[in-house]
């Protein structure tokens, strides 16, 4: 049976607050996502663009705490429309959008808090090395290498303070005891720097001293790496420093990094590494 032209427009004005409603709902959800995204790339661009210094440090941190918080907002807001967006808006393809909210929310929250809790987890320092009564020390070109950099750590060793607390958080880290001549070592040393795609900057054979640096993939940020090996009565030392150019803390990338430097060695010389 037909519908009277009165129950027509019960009808129509019944429907009218739903429409409204779902549509407020829509735009709310693409304002949100619109957030979202935003807060992403707050979170993804500061390093490539402090790389290519179109950006300070202090603005690129700005902009990743800036994004982080807004990250967690969006996220919760995401978590909250997505029962919103089954009652009012039926439909699989309905989901995409708070699904993506809550990923791209939750990837610009959870990076910069997951190197926030690692930070928390390590010393506040940024210069590692198997010998801190007489750590290795770099060689004048690789200094002024730094320096033109405007490297803003001193290559200056930190002393008995900056010893104790890494001693504390890395005791592993140690000198490296080899029953071979140092010349197999510097060979085998030498090798395993360029296995690591570490940049060399110098060798000196007679000196025992290899240098290089290392540049982390998202800030360009610059780590110098000093070798030393010594001839001993019954074989060979090796000692290895690795010291960041700017940061107070490294995040423990200097101490994972001599880490993944000895496993290498070892197993380059075809020894098993002592346990740790």
């Amino acid at each position: 049976m037909q519908q009277t032209k009165t129950e027509a427009e019960a009808d129509h004005t019944n429907r009218a607050p739903r429409t409204m409603v779902a549509q407020l709902v829509l735009w709310t959800l693409y304002v949100v996502l619109a957030a979202a995204v935003l807060a992403f790339l707050a979170v993804l661009l500061p390093g490539p663009l402090f790389h290519i210094r179109i950006l300070s440090l202090g603005g690129a941190f700005r902009s990743i705490t800036l994004g982080a918080y807004g990250g967690l907002v969006t996220t919760l807001l995401g978590v909250v429309l997505l029962p919103v967006i089954w009652v009012v808006h039926r439909g699989a393809r309905r989901f995409i959008a708070p699904a993506l909210v809550i990923v791209l929310g939750g990837i610009a929250w959870g990076v910069p808090y997951m190197w926030l809790k690692k930070g928390e987890s390590v010393p506040p320092i940024h210069d590692i090395t198997t010998d801190t009564r007489n750590p290795p020390q770099f060689l004048p070109d690789v200094v002024a290498l730094r320096a033109a950099a405007h490297a803003a750590n001193s290559t200056v060793y930190g002393g008995a303070k900056v010893a104790a607390l890494q001693k504390k958080a890395y005791p592993y880290i140690r000198p490296m005891l080899f029953k071979l001549p140092a010349s197999k070592l510097f060979t085998a040393a030498l090798r395993t720097v360029k296995g690591m795609g570490w940049k060399l900057d110098s060798e000196h054979p007679h000196l025992g001293i290899i240098e290089a640096s290392s540049t982390t993939f998202w800030f360009g940020f610059t780590d110098d790496i000093v070798i030393r090996i010594e001839a001993k009565t019954d074989g060979s030392r090796l000692d290895i420093r690795s010291e960041s150019r700017i940061g107070k803390s490294d995040f423990g990338r200097n101490a994972a990094r001599i880490m993944r430097f000895r496993a290498m060695l070892y197993r380059n010389l075809g020894l098993h590494p002592p346990a740790p």
